[in-house]
């Protein structure tokens, strides 16, 4: 589950449009810290000899240099139990930074692990940033030509039912613009059903989207249509991208992600995590209030008074936008 969210199939006010962002929540509590450390060692443990680093002990002049073996000892303990000290302090210091720490991997790097031990999809303290992303704190992702002349800002819920129409009508018209380089694409993701409706779906099934993008920009667009297809989109009442199991089963019919390990890891421990969370409060103070939402170069396309709802209606917002 992600943390900090409600279980699926709370209550919902009836005049509240799940679809509508409910305001603009306080930025997400920061993953706990660092574990604490084990107690320090006593002192170094007796070599096969009985000395200290396993020499045994001469014997020629044994009182004198049996007291001076004591003394090393006793410093070398000591020593010992300020590095774990030192190294302590500083971990716990680093893993308690700001969420704003940003970490960028390389292509297919994965995570961090695990930190608490829970077992649960809990990213690690630093914000990391999957490959392909810009921006200040790598929460951009922008895909297509960088010298396209336009750019299309898309808003979308990975969870909301409207958004899953509006990209299977429209998204393969959106991947041969980009490929045409008639326009770049950049990407922004709410949380709003979560909000709405109790669960964690949105912003479990957005931290596996960062990990398709860590592997390729296609790879991020053919994995983002099959969570949006018809055969797997959940209805609006069930939470089912909050299951791991299943976003690894729809991650299966993406070849780039079928036998993809670093994919497989990143998913699991939650290594993007706390970059869906910063993606989602991105969206929250961008003024958006609706998911799907579509702007061209900052001007928001309607088709019949509403959000494209097919590819000749978008096709045709676009293009009279470019010509005016």
């Amino acid at each position: 589950m992600w943390p900090g969210q409600q279980p699926p199939g709370g209550e919902r006010d009836p005049q509240q449009n799940p679809y509508q962002q409910p305001g603009h929540p306080p930025p997400p509590d920061q993953p706990p810290g660092f574990p604490s450390a084990p107690p320090p060692p006593q002192g170094p443990p007796p070599g096969p000899g009985g000395g200290p680093w396993g020499g045994a002990p001469a014997p020629a002049d044994r009182q004198r240099k049996g007291g001076l073996t004591a003394v090393i000892a006793v410093a070398a303990a000591a020593a010992v139990v300020a590095g774990v000290l030192v190294f302590t302090d500083d971990d716990q210091g680093s893993r308690v930074g700001a969420s704003d720490d940003v970490v960028q991997g390389p292509p297919g790097s994965g995570g961090s692990g695990d930190p608490d031990g829970s077992g649960g999809s809990q990213g690690p303290g630093n914000l990391v940033t999957p490959a392909h992303s810009s921006g200040p704190s790598g929460t951009t992702v922008v895909i297509g030509e960088a010298d396209a002349e336009h750019t299309l800002d898309v808003y979308e819920d990975l969870r909301c039912p409207p958004c899953a129409s509006f990209d299977q009508a429209v998204g393969p018209t959106i991947a041969k613009d980009i490929k045409a380089g008639k326009y770049k694409v950049s990407f922004h993701f709410a949380a709003i059903l979560d909000k709405s409706m109790g669960g964690s779906g949105s912003a479990n099934a957005l931290s596996a989207l960062g990990a398709a993008l860590d592997v390729s920009t296609d790879t991020f667009l053919d994995y983002k249509a099959a969570l949006m297809s018809s055969k797997n989109h959940p209805e609006e009442s069930k939470d089912s991208y909050a299951d791991d199991d299943r976003l690894l089963a729809v991650s299966q019919e993406v070849y780039a992600l079928k036998t993809n390990a670093s994919f497989r890891e990143a998913l699991r421990e939650g290594t993007y995590d706390p970059w869906a969370k910063k993606m989602i409060a991105d969206f929250d103070a961008s003024g958006v209030n609706g998911t799907p939402t579509v702007k061209l170069d900052g001007s928001q396309l309607t088709g019949g008074g509403s959000t494209p709802a097919t590819a000749a209606e978008f096709t045709e917002a676009v293009n009279k936008q470019l010509k005016g």
